[in-house]
């Protein structure tokens, strides 16, 4: 070929790839399970950062009016994907909601049974005959009462009062003697903020199996693969830019809405650090089977389901 119609071809060849169309980003809508907080450090940075959109998603994160509703709406089929609670997760499916877990965000638990640091309550033990406030029903009577039987004691010997989400004014005020529900990276810090000091019986040391505290879980009849793939791999980036670059990912957290950099988000960042899952998409079977047969020892469910109806890596061959 000639050099001058070689060049000439190489020109259009260019700008046909400076003209073509760019292909269309594609659409997830994600559930958060509260309003932003650091809990949902590695989201917020892969959207700001853009590696949502370096992986071909258009990602729109909204935070729920009601913390229950995110599952439900993905389950309806209103919502790709929500941020959501393994324990609650097992309850879910097996009232018949069409749910899978698909990646992990926080691979700790974060809840804990929280007392009054100078209050009547030292010991587990100390609880008999005593108030426990709690928010959310089912589980959390199942945690209690597992909490409760080393010491001897059983729900009788307790009074459960729902607080709903009020759990560290209903205990400053001495309207119950612990909590169950409190985040051990955030009712601590508001606590002392609001002038009090907390304690926390945390539930792993106390003998309940661990679990993952938030999750992201798909409407299993309608997943979509290879876009939650996508979706978890901007995730795991996001967590690794956090780990090697923690000031400046600190700094992209906090600009993002002007409460991030307040006195509890910015103690609830360096107490929520170390706890976001490094491989989200990673699935350990053993946790969530060893989970779902803690909660049919505590009589919630009737049969245990496999790890497979609860609980996927969406990377991995069907």
């Amino acid at each position: 070929m000639p050099p001058m119609l070689k060049s000439l071809c190489a020109a259009l060849a260019a700008l046909a790839l400076t003209t073509a169309p760019a292909r269309a980003a594609d659409r997830v809508t994600l559930m958060l399970d509260w309003f932003v907080n650091p809990d949902h450090a590695p989201i917020v940075l892969a959207q700001d950062k853009g590696y949502f959109a370096d992986a071909g998603l258009e990602v729109e994160i909204i935070a729920p009016a009601d913390p229950a509703d995110p599952p439900k709406l993905v389950a309806a089929g209103r919502a790709d994907l929500a941020v959501t609670y393994q324990p609650q997760l097992h309850l879910q499916v097996h009232e018949g909601l069409p749910l899978v877990r698909v990646g992990t965000l926080i691979g700790t638990p974060l809840n804990c049974l929280m007392v009054r640091a100078d209050g009547p309550v030292a010991t587990i033990a100390d609880l008999k005959g005593r108030k426990i406030g709690f928010s959310v029903s089912g589980v959390e009577q199942a945690i209690v009462s597992a909490l409760l039987r080393p010491a001897g004691l059983t729900l009788d010997d307790v009074e459960m009062v729902n607080v709903n989400w009020s759990l560290t004014p209903a205990l400053m005020t001495g309207q119950v003697d612990a909590t169950i529900g409190a985040f051990r990276n955030f009712e601590l810090t508001q606590m002392r903020i609001a002038g009090g000091e907390g304690r926390c019986f945390f539930l792993e040391e106390e003998g309940l199996p661990a679990y993952d505290e938030l999750i992201f879980v798909a409407n299993r009849d309608r997943l979509d693969r290879d876009r939650v793939a996508r979706f978890l791999a901007a995730i795991e980036r996001a967590t690794q830019y956090m780990l090697n670059h923690p000031d400046e990912a600190r700094a992209v957290f906090a600009a993002h809405a002007p409460d991030l950099s307040d006195a509890l988000n910015t103690q609830a960042w360096t107490d929520t650090f170390g706890r976001f899952a490094v491989s989200p998409a990673a699935l350990d079977h053993g946790r969530y089977a060893r989970f779902e047969a803690f909660l049919k020892d505590e009589g919630l469910i009737d049969a245990v389901l496999p790890v497979e109806r609860l609980a996927l890596d969406p990377g991995a061959a069907e």
